[in-house]
């Protein structure tokens, strides 16, 4: 198996026509034109590349860059890449150019992809943070292929519940003031429909009761979202109690994320593959349930239009991505978001019924065709650890290691979410098990049998794994 995956993997980042590159730094144009010249401006020092598609990271990765060379007496040169076949490019440039990158960043899906072609090389861990003290398991896992670490992770995306904090505390008082209102009724005896039953109470019990309810109103379960559902009096605005991205993969797995399994912990065992369960099948008819409470149309549906929603007031839970955090902050800055608002861990499914979200990870990986690894490996730590503490200040990207944005409330609760998260897996045959597992849960979303789709899913990927 392994010799027709090296293949596989070959054939797929082999020379596929010209690729689009661009530089950050400086323009890939001007690097080949500089190669005569720049060795007189720079001297003789080291030079190595390091090569990226995400722009929000220019400034960062220039920072990086020029403290990094100015401590080792070095130069760096970051260079911004399509990422239009990204490998592929990565590849060619490898083989044929000077310039090739020494290091790059990648998703941690196309890991076993890159090092099979020979273009992710096992770390060398020069500083020794690639351990659980400075990275969570499931950052490890996500950069661990046949039990080797072959990347730096970098920075995470995971999902986690966002909920508005005013109409939380809204439904504590409704609650409070019923059950106060019940306890007065079963005092007073059942008033006659002639009698004006009292909706006064003693400010300090409204508060005590309020608090209590307080104290337990994030949701542990999707249950107890649904009785917020049944016992609130909407405010005037909202429009349904939870509204998430029910067409996207990435909101919705959660719900089967703890018993749907594609490849193992660290998603490179084919052998390992478990979709069909008890317990994946009740995951799944609680969120075919859930289209009866919300009616959330999946055609028409966005993560830009559930965030907006949330925003405006409409929704009071919503599932967000870290770059909720910003966008939030933004909205009551300027006033467009007049509300508070929170952001806790995913809920189970269901007494029993656990959640776990899905996450992917971009990490550094260090191309086994540089003649520069020591050097690579050395930048590639700096990264991800010693720089780590500016990486979301200068790009909106949370950092997988563990002392990043740790002071941050919002960020935390996603690192708590990313540490329990699935990772995306990395196999070669699994490529397409996303788009089909979308396809799934479209398809129960609007009505379709649960058992049988789980039951088709499974085969499926039991034949892409032969």
């Amino acid at each position: 198996m392994e010799w027709k995956k090296r293949v596989f993997a070959a054939a797929a980042v082999a020379v596929m026509g010209a690729a689009c590159v661009y530089g950050s730094t400086r323009e890939m144009a001007d690097v080949k034109a500089d190669e005569t010249g720049a060795a007189s401006w720079f001297g003789e020092r080291d030079t190595l590349y390091f090569w990226y598609s995400d722009e929000s990271l220019t400034n960062y990765l220039n920072s990086a860059a020029v403290a990094f060379g100015e401590r080792e007496d070095v130069r760096v040169i970051p260079v911004l890449t399509s990422e239009s076949e990204y490998l592929e490019a990565i590849n060619r440039a490898s083989l044929d150019e000077k310039q090739a990158p020494d290091a790059y960043l990648i998703s941690n899906d196309s890991l076993e992809k890159a090092y099979l072609a020979g273009l992710a090389s096992e770390v060398q861990d020069p500083g020794g943070i690639c351990d659980a003290e400075h990275f969570p398991e499931a950052a490890l896992s996500a950069v661990t292929y046949r039990d080797k670490i072959i990347a730096y992770p970098l920075f995470y995306e995971t999902s986690a519940l966002v909920y508005n904090e005013s109409y939380l505390e809204q439904w504590a008082v409704q609650q409070a003031e019923r059950e106060l209102a019940e306890l007065d009724l079963a005092g007073e005896g059942t008033p006659s429909p002639e009698e004006e039953v009292n909706t006064s109470f003693d400010e300090a019990a409204l508060s005590e009761k309020t608090q209590e309810y307080l104290a337990n109103a994030l949701p542990a379960t999707v249950d107890d979202i649904l009785n917020i559902a049944d016992t609130l009096d909407a405010p005037e605005g909202m429009e349904s109690v939870m509204e998430w991205d029910v067409s996207d993969i990435f909101y919705n797995y959660w719900f089967v994320g703890n018993y749907m399994t594609v490849g193992g912990d660290a998603g490179d065992d084919e052998t390992c593959v478990r979709i069909v369960s008890d317990e994946a099948i009740r995951c799944l008819e609680v969120y075919k349930a859930l289209n009866q409470f919300f009616s959330i149309e999946s055609d028409t549906v966005t993560y830009d239009s559930t965030i907006q929603d949330f925003i405006d007031g409409k929704v009071m839970f919503t599932v967000g991505t870290t770059d909720v955090a910003k966008r939030l902050a933004e909205a009551k800055a300027d006033g467009s978001f007049p509300y508070e608002y929170g952001v806790t861990t995913m809920p189970d499914v269901g007494e029993g019924l656990f959640s776990r979200s899905l996450s992917v990870t971009n990490a550094v990986a260090i191309n086994g065709y540089s003649q520069h690894r020591e050097l690579a490996n050395r930048f590639a730590a700096y990264l991800t650890d010693e720089y780590v503490d500016s990486l979301y200040e200068s790009s909106d990207r949370a950092a997988a290691n563990r002392k990043a944005n740790a002071d941050d409330g919002v960020l935390s609760v996603f690192a708590a979410e990313y540490a329990r998260s699935v990772p995306l897996p990395k196999m070669l045959e699994t490529g397409n098990y996303w788009m089909q597992l979308e396809i799934l849960f479209s398809k129960v979303w609007n009505g379709a049998d649960v058992t049988e789709m789980v039951q088709e899913l499974e085969a499926q990927m039991e034949l892409q794994m032969r």
